[in-house]
Protein backbone atom coordinates (compact mmCIF):
# COMPACT_ATOMS: atom_id res chain seq x y z
CA UNK A 1 0.00 0.00 0.00
CA UNK A 2 1.10 3.55 -0.68
CA UNK A 3 1.69 5.80 2.31
CA UNK A 4 1.05 8.89 0.21
CA UNK A 5 4.70 9.83 -0.26
CA UNK A 6 5.70 10.62 -3.84
CA UNK A 7 8.42 8.22 -5.05
CA UNK A 8 11.74 9.84 -5.88
CA UNK A 9 14.49 8.90 -8.29
CA UNK A 10 17.83 9.11 -6.46
CA UNK A 11 20.96 10.47 -8.14
CA UNK A 12 23.10 7.88 -9.90
CA UNK A 13 24.82 5.55 -7.47
CA UNK A 14 22.47 6.17 -4.55
CA UNK A 15 19.78 3.90 -3.16
CA UNK A 16 16.21 5.24 -2.99
CA UNK A 17 15.25 7.12 0.15
CA UNK A 18 14.42 4.36 2.63
CA UNK A 19 11.09 3.83 4.33
CA UNK A 20 10.91 5.99 7.42
CA UNK A 21 13.23 8.69 6.07
CA UNK A 22 12.24 12.31 6.50
CA UNK A 23 9.29 13.00 4.20
CA UNK A 24 9.99 15.13 1.13
CA UNK A 25 8.03 15.78 -2.06
CA UNK A 26 10.96 16.80 -4.26
CA UNK A 27 14.30 15.47 -5.36
CA UNK A 28 16.47 18.01 -3.55
CA UNK A 29 19.72 16.61 -2.17
CA UNK A 30 21.22 17.57 1.19
CA UNK A 31 24.66 17.89 2.62
CA UNK A 32 24.95 14.97 5.02
CA UNK A 33 26.93 15.55 8.21
CA UNK A 34 28.26 12.55 10.12
CA UNK A 35 28.88 13.77 13.66
CA UNK A 36 31.41 11.71 15.61
CA UNK A 37 32.19 12.30 19.26
CA UNK A 38 35.85 11.84 20.19
CA UNK A 39 37.01 8.76 22.05
CA UNK A 40 37.59 8.47 25.78
CA UNK A 41 40.15 10.55 27.70
CA UNK A 42 41.11 10.70 31.36
CA UNK A 43 38.68 13.61 31.74
CA UNK A 44 35.89 11.47 30.29
CA UNK A 45 36.53 8.89 33.00
CA UNK A 46 36.76 11.54 35.73
CA UNK A 47 33.54 13.14 34.42
CA UNK A 48 35.22 16.52 34.36
CA UNK A 49 33.98 19.47 32.31
CA UNK A 50 36.67 19.70 29.64
CA UNK A 51 35.83 22.50 27.22
CA UNK A 52 37.40 24.68 24.58
CA UNK A 53 39.29 26.84 27.06
CA UNK A 54 42.19 24.34 27.02
CA UNK A 55 43.51 21.91 24.39
CA UNK A 56 42.56 19.12 26.77
CA UNK A 57 43.96 15.64 27.31
CA UNK A 58 44.72 13.13 24.54
CA UNK A 59 42.81 9.93 23.97
CA UNK A 60 43.69 7.15 26.39
CA UNK A 61 44.12 3.53 25.30
CA UNK A 62 40.40 2.90 25.37
CA UNK A 63 39.79 6.11 23.44
CA UNK A 64 42.16 5.04 20.66
CA UNK A 65 40.32 1.74 20.35
CA UNK A 66 37.01 3.59 20.29
CA UNK A 67 38.28 5.94 17.57
CA UNK A 68 39.20 2.94 15.44
CA UNK A 69 35.72 1.49 16.00
CA UNK A 70 34.25 4.83 14.89
CA UNK A 71 36.46 4.76 11.80
CA UNK A 72 35.11 1.27 10.97
CA UNK A 73 31.55 2.54 11.20
CA UNK A 74 32.11 5.75 9.26
CA UNK A 75 33.91 3.83 6.51
CA UNK A 76 30.68 1.85 5.97
CA UNK A 77 28.53 4.94 5.36
CA UNK A 78 27.34 4.85 1.76
CA UNK A 79 28.86 1.40 1.24
CA UNK A 80 26.95 -1.32 3.08
CA UNK A 81 25.15 1.02 5.51
CA UNK A 82 22.88 3.98 4.71
CA UNK A 83 23.00 3.41 0.97
CA UNK A 84 21.07 6.62 0.24
CA UNK A 85 24.01 8.63 1.63
CA UNK A 86 27.21 9.49 -0.23
CA UNK A 87 30.50 8.05 1.01
CA UNK A 88 32.32 10.79 2.98
CA UNK A 89 34.58 13.15 1.06
CA UNK A 90 35.64 15.54 3.84
CA UNK A 91 36.75 15.18 7.47
CA UNK A 92 36.60 18.14 9.86
CA UNK A 93 37.74 18.10 13.49
CA UNK A 94 37.61 20.63 16.28
CA UNK A 95 41.04 21.88 17.40
CA UNK A 96 41.00 19.99 20.71
CA UNK A 97 43.67 17.30 21.09
CA UNK A 98 41.14 14.49 21.51
CA UNK A 99 39.17 15.41 18.38
CA UNK A 100 42.32 15.87 16.32
CA UNK A 101 43.46 12.38 17.33
CA UNK A 102 40.05 10.84 16.63
CA UNK A 103 39.76 12.73 13.35
CA UNK A 104 43.21 11.59 12.22
CA UNK A 105 42.30 7.93 12.78
CA UNK A 106 39.04 8.31 10.84
CA UNK A 107 40.65 10.33 8.05
CA UNK A 108 43.40 7.76 7.59
CA UNK A 109 40.76 5.04 7.20
CA UNK A 110 38.91 7.13 4.59
CA UNK A 111 42.05 8.29 2.77
CA UNK A 112 41.32 11.96 3.44
CA UNK A 113 43.06 14.89 5.16
CA UNK A 114 41.66 16.56 8.28
CA UNK A 115 40.39 20.15 8.19
CA UNK A 116 40.35 21.96 11.55
CA UNK A 117 37.36 24.16 12.38
CA UNK A 118 36.93 25.79 15.79
CA UNK A 119 33.21 26.29 15.12
CA UNK A 120 32.75 22.66 16.13
CA UNK A 121 34.79 22.82 19.35
CA UNK A 122 33.33 21.99 22.74
CA UNK A 123 31.46 24.51 24.88
CA UNK A 124 33.63 27.02 26.70
CA UNK A 125 33.10 26.18 30.36
CA UNK A 126 34.89 29.30 31.60
CA UNK A 127 35.79 28.98 35.28
CA UNK A 128 34.19 25.53 35.38
CA UNK A 129 36.95 24.17 33.14
CA UNK A 130 38.43 20.93 34.47
CA UNK A 131 36.03 20.64 37.41
CA UNK A 132 33.64 17.81 38.17
CA UNK A 133 29.92 18.36 38.67
CA UNK A 134 30.40 18.04 42.43
CA UNK A 135 33.12 20.69 42.46
CA UNK A 136 31.02 23.06 40.35
CA UNK A 137 28.02 22.61 42.63
CA UNK A 138 30.16 23.27 45.69
CA UNK A 139 31.58 26.54 44.30
CA UNK A 140 28.53 27.74 42.31
CA UNK A 141 25.52 26.24 44.10
CA UNK A 142 22.45 25.76 41.95
CA UNK A 143 24.07 26.84 38.65
CA UNK A 144 25.00 23.59 36.90
CA UNK A 145 21.55 22.04 36.55
CA UNK A 146 19.99 25.15 34.93
CA UNK A 147 23.01 25.39 32.64
CA UNK A 148 21.85 22.07 31.21
CA UNK A 149 18.08 22.40 31.60
CA UNK A 150 17.32 26.11 31.18
CA UNK A 151 20.12 26.45 28.61
CA UNK A 152 20.50 30.23 29.00
CA UNK A 153 22.83 30.14 32.03
CA UNK A 154 26.48 30.97 31.37
CA UNK A 155 29.36 29.75 33.55
CA UNK A 156 31.61 32.64 34.61
CA UNK A 157 33.54 33.49 31.45
CA UNK A 158 31.92 30.69 29.44
CA UNK A 159 29.12 29.79 27.03
CA UNK A 160 25.50 28.84 27.60
CA UNK A 161 23.89 25.93 25.79
CA UNK A 162 22.05 28.50 23.67
CA UNK A 163 25.39 30.10 22.75
CA UNK A 164 26.71 26.74 21.60
CA UNK A 165 23.59 26.26 19.49
CA UNK A 166 24.09 29.59 17.73
CA UNK A 167 27.69 28.66 16.98
CA UNK A 168 26.78 25.19 15.68
CA UNK A 169 23.98 26.56 13.51
CA UNK A 170 26.51 28.89 11.94
CA UNK A 171 28.89 26.00 11.29
CA UNK A 172 26.20 23.79 9.77
CA UNK A 173 24.96 26.63 7.57
CA UNK A 174 28.52 27.08 6.30
CA UNK A 175 28.73 23.39 5.36
CA UNK A 176 25.44 23.65 3.49
CA UNK A 177 26.66 26.76 1.65
CA UNK A 178 29.73 24.83 0.45
CA UNK A 179 27.52 22.45 -1.52
CA UNK A 180 25.01 19.63 -1.30
CA UNK A 181 24.98 15.98 -2.45
CA UNK A 182 28.07 15.18 -0.37
CA UNK A 183 28.92 13.79 3.06
CA UNK A 184 31.08 15.55 5.64
CA UNK A 185 32.43 13.90 8.79
CA UNK A 186 32.65 16.31 11.75
CA UNK A 187 34.55 15.09 14.82
CA UNK A 188 33.28 17.06 17.79
CA UNK A 189 32.14 16.88 21.42
CA UNK A 190 29.12 15.90 23.50
CA UNK A 191 27.61 19.35 24.10
CA UNK A 192 28.30 20.51 20.55
CA UNK A 193 26.87 17.37 18.95
CA UNK A 194 23.74 17.68 21.10
CA UNK A 195 23.46 21.27 19.89
CA UNK A 196 23.86 20.21 16.25
CA UNK A 197 21.13 17.60 16.66
CA UNK A 198 18.93 20.07 18.53
CA UNK A 199 19.11 22.87 15.99
CA UNK A 200 18.54 20.36 13.18
CA UNK A 201 15.33 19.16 14.87
CA UNK A 202 14.26 22.67 15.82
CA UNK A 203 14.05 21.52 19.45
CA UNK A 204 14.25 23.87 22.41
CA UNK A 205 17.80 24.16 23.81
CA UNK A 206 16.48 23.17 27.24
CA UNK A 207 15.80 19.67 25.86
CA UNK A 208 19.16 19.01 24.21
CA UNK A 209 20.76 17.51 27.33
CA UNK A 210 18.29 14.61 27.01
CA UNK A 211 20.20 13.32 23.97
CA UNK A 212 22.69 10.55 24.68
CA UNK A 213 26.03 11.12 22.90
CA UNK A 214 28.52 8.53 24.16
CA UNK A 215 32.26 8.60 23.39
CA UNK A 216 32.95 7.65 19.75
CA UNK A 217 29.23 7.53 18.97
CA UNK A 218 27.98 8.47 15.51
CA UNK A 219 25.05 10.73 14.64
CA UNK A 220 23.92 11.65 11.13
CA UNK A 221 22.02 14.76 10.08
CA UNK A 222 20.93 15.81 6.59
CA UNK A 223 20.69 19.52 5.85
CA UNK A 224 18.51 20.84 3.04
CA UNK A 225 18.39 24.34 1.62
CA UNK A 226 14.73 24.75 2.67
CA UNK A 227 15.63 23.87 6.30
CA UNK A 228 13.37 20.79 6.32
CA UNK A 229 16.30 18.92 7.77
CA UNK A 230 16.48 15.31 8.89
CA UNK A 231 18.05 13.56 11.87
CA UNK A 232 18.90 10.14 10.42
CA UNK A 233 20.89 8.75 13.36
CA UNK A 234 21.37 9.99 16.93
CA UNK A 235 24.14 8.67 19.13
CA UNK A 236 24.73 5.23 17.59
CA UNK A 237 27.53 3.42 19.46
CA UNK A 238 30.42 2.52 17.16
CA UNK A 239 31.59 -0.57 19.03
CA UNK A 240 30.75 -3.82 17.31
CA UNK A 241 30.44 -2.46 13.77
CA UNK A 242 33.83 -3.67 12.58
CA UNK A 243 33.87 -5.65 9.34
CA UNK A 244 37.11 -7.29 10.37
CA UNK A 245 39.26 -5.23 8.05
Amino acid sequence: MSDGVVPQSPPAGLAPRPSGAGVRFDEEQPVTVVLVRHGQTTMTVARGYSGSGEPGPPLDGTGIRQANDAADLVDRVGRDLWGDIRYPNLVIASPMVRTQMTGAIIAERLGLPVRTDATFQEADFGEWQGLTAEQIEERWPGQLEPWHTAANVRPPGGESIEDVGVRLRRGLDALLAEGVDRTVVVVSHAVSIRAALGVTMGAQPSSWSQLRVAPASVSIIRLFEDRRDEVAVAGAPSEGWSTGR
